[in-house]
């Protein structure tokens, strides 16, 4: 089936409005001091399903990066003092990363501007979703 042109228009502000709240989370963050990949991994990290802590190969999976620049990205939070290490009870040799808290000060600011913004936007965006669906 062909995509209308009211689709077209309907993608691309859908898109534009996604890029938008890219675009602002992306200033929240640097407003806070961090990059916007950090701000990314810091909710990852307390954001991750059932637990408190994700190992490195998991945080890596959820930002959809490369293991080794995981290790990276967590040696710069660790020396920021925004995570924490340990290693895992069964397997010293897996390491858990969790939110220091340091790091959950910032991301409480950052989650709680961040709500406030889908709030205001979402109505939008459920618009823009509900039309696709018609």
């Amino acid at each position: 089936m062909p995509v209308s042109k009211a689709e077209y228009e309907m993608l691309a502000e859908f898109r534009y409005a996604l890029r938008e709240f890219m675009a602002f989370s992306e200033s929240e963050a640097r407003s806070v001091g961090l990059t916007p990949r950090q701000h990314q991994a810091l909710l990852a990290i307390r954001g991750f399903e059932g637990r408190e802590a994700v190992t490195v190969g998991e945080l890596a999976e959820h930002l959809r990066i490369q293991p080794n620049s995981a290790v990276g990205l967590v040696d710069r939070l660790a020396a920021e003092g925004l995570v924490s290490r340990s290693s895992g009870a069964g397997d010293r040799r897996r390491v858990f990363v969790s939110v220091a808290p340091r790091g959950l000060s910032l991301l409480e600011r950052l989650s709680s501007a961040h709500r406030s913004e889908l709030r205001r936007i979402g109505p939008r965006l459920r618009e823009l979703l509900n039309s696709l669906e018609r």
